[in-house]
Order: C-alpha cells, then sequence, then structure tokens
C-alpha cells in the first residue's frame, strides 16, 4: 500500500513537473504569513490587542469577499493574467498595509488596507487544486489520482500554515513582526509571477457560451455544491474557535509564547495524515469519508473542553490535528467532483473562502467567549460546530437534479462525463492546451 502511495505520488510529480508544487507552495506560504502575523504586526504597532484582532478580522474578510470573484475571472480569462496581475497588486498592497501599520495609522485607515490586503490574494492553493486537477485527468488520471493532487495540496496547504507563523515568530524574535511582511510582498510578487507564468497556467479560456446557455446564464451547480460549502464554513468555525482556545489557555497557563508551537503540532500531525489520504482505497467513497472526518472531529475536541495542562494540550491537539487535512482534502474533492468544468476555479476558491470566512469571524467571537468564559468555552463552541458539520454530511445527498452522467452535454462538447460510484455526480475531464498537458521538465511542449 505504501509503494502503491509512493508511486501515485510520483505519478502526480511527473505529470506536472518537480518546479509547479515548489512555486505554488512559496507563493502560498505569504497568506499564512500575513493572516498569523497581522495580529502582532498591529498589536506591535498600536500597543492594543482589539485593534489587531479587528485589522485582521478585516484582512480574511477581505480574502473571503473576493475569493470567489478570482476564481470565477479565472475561469473566464484563464489563470496566466489573473493570477500575474493580483500576485503584482498583493505584494504592493501588503507593503502598504505594512508601512500603514509602522507609520501608526489610525484604525479605519489600517481596516481599510489590511482589507485589500486580503481581497487582492491571488488564491494560489485554490487555483492550484483547479489547474492540477484537471491535467492529471486529461492526461488519463482516475479518481485515485485526482484524490492524490488534493492530498498533495492540502498538505502544502498544512506545511505552510506551520512555516508561516513560524517565520513570523522568527521575525519578531529578531526585531519586528514587519520583517515577515517585507518578505510575504516579496514571496507573492516572485513566487507568484513564477506560477503565473508556468507552463500549465497557459490555459484555455472559457468555451464560448451556447445561445441558449448565454440567455440563461453560467452553469448551475448542484445542490451537493452548496451543501459542502456548509460543511466546510462549519469546519472553519471548529478551527478558529480551537485557535482561539489555544492562545485563551496558553495564556491561562502562563506560557503564551507556546501557542504558536501548539500550533505548528496540529499542522505536523495533519500535513502527515493529508499525504497518507491517498492510501486510501477507491471503494471507501467520498460521502463515506466525509462522514467519518466529520464524526472524528466532533469526538476529537470533546477533549479540548477539559485540558487545563500544557502536556495535555500538547497531546490533546497533536491527535486533533489528524482530521483537520481529512476534511478539507474530502471537500475539495466533493467540489472538484460537482462543479462544472467552466466553474471550477470559482467552485475551489469559494470553497476555500467558506473555510476561511468561518475561521475568521469565529476567532473574534470566540476569543471574547475565551475572555469571558474561559478556554473551555471557547473549545466547547468548536464541538458544536463540528457536530452540526457531521449532521451536515449524514443528511447529505446526491443532486436529483444531476445531469445524466452517461448523456454529454450539448453546450460543453470538450467535457466528458462518468458516473462516480460514493458521490453520484458528475466527474469531468477538460481540454487543456498541448503546453499544459505537457509534463515538465521532460523537454519543449509537444
Amino acid at each position: 500500500m505504501a509503494e502503491n502511495t509512493r508511486d501515485a505520488y510520483r505519478t502526480v510529480l511527473r505529470m506536472t513537473g518537480v518546479p509547479l508544487p515548489v512555486v505554488s507552495f512559496l507563493g502560498r506560504l505569504p497568506v499564512a504569513m500575513i493572516q498569523f502575523g497581522s495580529v502582532l504586526l498591529v498589536t506591535e504597532t498600536s500597543g492594543s490587542l482589539a485593534t489587531g484582532g479587528i485589522v485582521a478580522c478585516a484582512l480574511a474578510l477581505g480574502q473571503v469577499a473576493l475569493g470567489p470573484f478570482v476564481g470565477r475571472l479565472a475561469d473566464r480569462r484563464g489563470q496566466r493574467s489573473v493570477v500575474l496581475a493580483f500576485s503584482l497588486v498583493n505584494a504592493v498592497a501588503i507593503a502598504a498595509y505594512t508601512l500603514g501599520a509602522l507609520a501608526g495609522l489610525p484604525t479605519p485607515a489600517l481596516l481599510a488596507l489590511g482589507a485589500l490586503a486580503g481581497a487582492t490574494v491571488p488564491g494560489i492553493g485554490p487555483l492550484a487544486r483547479a489547474r492540477v486537477v484537471p491535467l492529471v485527468r486529461a492526461k488519463g488520471g482516475d479518481d485515485r489520482l485526482a484524490g492524490t493532487v488534493l492530498s498533495l495540496e492540502s498538505t502544502m496547504d498544512e506545511l505552510s500554515f506551520v512555516l508561516g507563523p513560524a517565520l513570523v515568530g522568527l521575525a519578531s524574535v529578531a526585531g519586528h513582526p514587519a520583517y515577515a511582511f517585507g518578505l510575504a510582498s516579496l514571496l507573492v510578487a516572485v513566487c507568484g509571477t513564477a506560477f503565473a507564468l508556468h507552463p500549465t497556467g497557459r490555459t484555455p479560456k472559457a468555451v464560448p457560451e451556447h445561445p441558449a446557455r448565454a440567455r440563461g446564464g453560467r452553469p448551475r451547480l448542484p445542490r451537493s455544491v452548496y451543501v459542502v460549502r456548509v460543511g466546510l464554513l462549519f469546519l472553519g468555525v471548529l478551527l478558529g474557535a480551537c485557535g482561539a482556545g489555544i492562545t485563551a489557555l496558553t495564556d491561562e497557563l502562563g506560557r503564551p509564547g507556546q501557542a504558536g508551537l501548539v500550533y505548528a503540532a496540529m499542522g505536523v500531525m495533519s500535513a502527515v495524515v493529508g499525504l497518507s489520504m491517498a492510501a486510501l482505497p477507491e471503494r471507501f467513497g467520498l460521502i463515506a469519508r466525509w462522514r467519518v472526518a466529520t464524526a472524528a472531529a466532533a469526538l476529537l475536541s470533546l477533549p479540548l473542553v477539559w485540558t487545563d495542562s500544557l502536556i495535555g494540550l500538547y497531546a490533546v491537539v497533536t491527535l486533533f490535528g489528524a482530521i483537520y487535512a481529512p476534511n478539507l482534502i474530502t471537500g475539495f474533492a466533493l467540489t472538484e467532483r460537482a462543479v462544472p468544468p467552466r466553474r471550477l476555479a470559482e467552485g475551489m476558491t469559494f470553497a476555500a473562502s467558506a473555510f476561511v470566512g468561518g475561521q475568521a469571524v469565529t476567532l473574534a467571537v470566540a476569543g471574547r467567549l475565551a475572555e469571558s468564559h474561559g478556554a473551555g468555552a471557547a473549545f466547547a463552541l468548536g464541538s458544536a460546530a463540528a457536530a452540526v458539520a457531521f449532521v451536515i454530511a449524514l443528511i447529505a445527498r446526491h443532486d436529483p437534479h444531476r445531469p445524466d452522467p452517461h448523456r454529454p452535454d450539448p453546450h460543453c462538447p470538450d467535457r466528458s462525463h462518468r458516473p462516480h460510484e460514493a458521490y453520484r455526480t458528475t466527474a469531468a475531464t477538460v481540454t487543456v492546451t498541448p503546453d499544459a498537458a505537457a509534463p515538465q521538465g521532460s523537454g519543449p511542449p509537444a
């Protein structure tokens, strides 16, 4: 089984080339840095933790609000021009936000700059999923290989959210959190540009609308897509509440500096489990995985409510980290199977925004809850959210109005359909250009 999993990852890397995941990882690292570092930066420059929390929330909400628009634009215009433009604008926005904080601008100005820094995030993580999964399918990859791609992508997300806060912490120790923001601005400009200009970014624009379809608007999404988004929203609530609880408990124990290390322990465990997800057998379908993952989240979050020591927190959080990646990987896999190919980038960015939005809003709410009633109250909120996510997964059904998987879509001639035994939605392969289809590092494009 382990050998088969390694073979699957090697196959994916042969199809994409090694440079793509490298620039993809480095290009998404600034998001983790500015999300975690915003509280530290603004608190350091303003002297107010409350101001730091509010500005960080504005940054996250800016990303949530504009993320789906970035994905929709990428579906229509192609990823290359969209990612290139947003990467460069985001680099400038991060620099302006950092300079504004250092200059001691009033809170409304910082809120605006923070929201701008979040709104211009190029969304490299979701767009990488939307780019690589169709590429693998177009080269003959099956559902298991597509799942391997999603496992690799989620693992890179996890590692970025371990390394990002660590870099901010190192910058703070070295002198000031602003150093990390300068690095984030540089990374998104250089690596975002490299991701945009990579040959796989030369994807075709959306197929011109059929007259009848144009009058009716874009292809409609099945109801199952919205159900998954709600599930990811509650997963974000769970993680946001746990983040607030971890911060509050380490502060209560007089060890506030340990919060970042606790996050890292959770992230490392999540990354390890995420990589192993590719070994799951195909007969263990996506709906079943979703139900097991959400049930595990509800159960493993309960011990956090009664944790009252640092050693206990490390132990429980490390175990709890095992459920993070499976939930995200399954949520993105369900999204990929359900959305029409012409809306794949939008679907992926919307799924990511649902998760980030739930996390961002909950951080503010759970923080106040923890201040008033202790860390256990924040953890309890997270457990309740996980229970709701499990109920959503338990009652989820396939869309009764889904297209017949055996009948091709007359308005999308390049699309092929096949049924998926677990989710019973449409799985699609999309036509890519020869440049995008050629393995990277294996010579010039065919």
